[in-house]
């Protein structure tokens, strides 16, 4: 049975200008660009800044405010489902009167300033071993074999996938029936390309390969092959007594064949791409000087173009405010309005990003003032998102968007600003400290301990305790492992 009843709700909504500026405020500096370029070719009403006064500026805005005004009064006058009312802005424009740059491909008049951005670009390793098969004498049938070789190669430049999946591959994409041993065949010759250890199927293969096509041998790169050939499960676990008495080898001849190892490049794949595929510039969002000790914090606008509205669309709107409107006027009205009030909207809106992202920074400069000035981590202070937020009078989630994807330039480097928010803990004389500068004290630590006598985490442990720091191992477990250190067995060294 359905009821009626009142009902009272609270509910708060953003509105689509708070939208607009809470997605615009997590973009980084690229895709901000990008979505600024964007927002000018679909808005006719939005255009790069010209050299106009305050005064013009001025007029705009009351110009439009007066249109605004008006609305109501033009609405109520407008007889409504006219014929009139189908509109299309195509309608007036004179082909002709568009400039000849509007119409070629790349939409760009000569005159207007290049904006340049940075575009990773580079050649795939992929066809750069395809070029040398050139080199070798291959049938039609091996041609096709190593493509499909060189094609399933990863990032890495090992190959993954299993002989048999290979063949089946053939039969099934190229209709070669082509046998397991042909398929070896042909990628014992791959593996001879440049460079050295290219389409290994395993770490092992990829090392002995490198170490087999040197080309100067030594008693230290036989020992080093014989090492990975038959000790290799050891030599990763860096069990160093156990090669050395199963092989009855000195400790120096190890020392040296190790270093003949260490030298190898496990991942060949990589370095024939000029960039790697998912690398890309870091430009900064803020910048930070330092001037005789003082900080000096600037925004980077690179090409981010100033803004303003168009002047033909403030004109057509004073053309149709300024009069009584004939039916067919309406949709033209409407559209202008529109898409002046968004090209408005879009201003505002990139105007509070670059407050808030000021006010933000500015707000960490200050916090973190003596480690902007001298780099040191150990003068990091503990800071979480609510300190900021409760300087700057925002919400946290405000300040979260803004540290997401940001990087700020200071004189010791561009450094991520959500590295500068850790958590605190308290030394043995009460006073709060940042997890980061622990982290540094720990990695310190381990850079000066004896490498054949690697410390472990109970050791480590002890030690920071020594210096004041009262940390349960597991903690020094888990920093260790965000430091991308490993363990204590693996960084023995001999």
């Amino acid at each position: 049975m359905l009821n009626q009843k009142l009902q009272q709700r609270l509910i708060q909504k953003l509105s689509p200008q708070q939208v607009l500026v809470m997605r615009l405020l997590q973009e980084p500096l690229l895709s901000l660009e990008q979505r600024i370029k964007q927002e000018i070719e679909e808005n006719p009403a939005l255009e790069e800044a010209s050299t106009e006064t305050e005064d013009q500026e001025l007029q705009e805005e009351a110009t439009l405010d007066s249109i605004d005004s008006e609305e109501d009064e033009f609405t109520e006058n407008e007889p409504s489902g006219s014929p009139e009312d189908e509109f299309s802005f195509e309608d007036y424009v004179d082909e002709d009167e568009i400039p000849s740059y509007r119409m070629v491909a790349d939409n760009r008049n000569p005159d207007e300033e290049n904006r340049e951005i940075p575009i990773v670009s580079g050649i795939s390793y992929q066809d750069f071993l395809i070029a040398q098969i050139g080199m070798h004498p291959f049938t039609d049938e091996q041609y096709i074999i190593a493509t499909t070789i060189i094609g399933n190669l990863d990032e890495s430049g090992y190959l993954r996938r299993e002989i048999p999946a290979l063949s089946d591959d053939l039969a099934f994409n190229q209709n070669i029936e082509a046998s397991p041993e042909e398929i070896l065949e042909v990628l014992k010759i791959v593996q001879t390309f440049d460079p050295p250890g290219i389409a290994a199927r395993n770490l092992q293969e990829c090392l002995l390969i490198q170490l087999e096509n040197k080309p100067e041998k030594s008693y230290a790169t036989d020992l080093a092959a014989i090492i990975v050939r038959y000790y290799f499960d050891e030599f990763s676990k860096k069990h160093y007594e156990k090669i050395l008495q199963k092989g009855n080898i000195a400790e120096d001849e190890l020392k040296e064949a190790i270093e003949e190892i260490q030298r190898l490049n496990p991942k060949p794949g990589i370095t024939i791409s000029e960039v790697s595929r998912d690398s890309q510039y870091i430009v900064p969002d803020f910048i930070i000087t330092n001037i005789d000790n003082e900080l000096e914090l600037t925004l980077n606008s690179r090409n981010t173009p100033e803004l303003s509205l168009n002047r033909d669309y403030i004109n057509m709107l004073q053309e149709y405010g300024g009069s009584r409107h004939k039916p067919g006027e309406k949709a033209a009205m409407t559209f202008i309005r529109q898409k002046l009030e968004s090209a408005r909207n879009f201003i505002e809106a990139i105007r509070q990003r670059q407050d808030t992202l000021y006010t933000t920074m500015k707000a960490i400069m200050d916090y973190q003032h003596d480690y902007f000035l001298t780099g040191d981590d150990t003068k990091l202070r503990p800071m979480i998102l609510k300190d900021i937020a409760s300087i700057v009078n925002l919400d946290i989630s405000t300040i979260s968007r803004v540290a997401n994807s940001k990087y700020v330039q200071t004189p010791f480097g561009t450094l991520l600003l959500k590295s500068f928010f850790s958590e605190s803990m308290l030394n043995t004389e009460g006073e709060e400290i940042s997890t980061r500068e622990i982290k540094k004290i720990l990695a310190d630590t381990i850079d000066a301990e004896n490498k054949s006598k690697p410390l472990t985490d109970d050791e480590l442990m002890d030690i920071l305790k020594t210096k004041g720091y009262t940390i349960a191992r597991r903690t020094i477990a888990k920093y260790r492992k965000q430091l991308n250190i490993p363990v204590a067995r693996l960084r023995k060294e001999l």
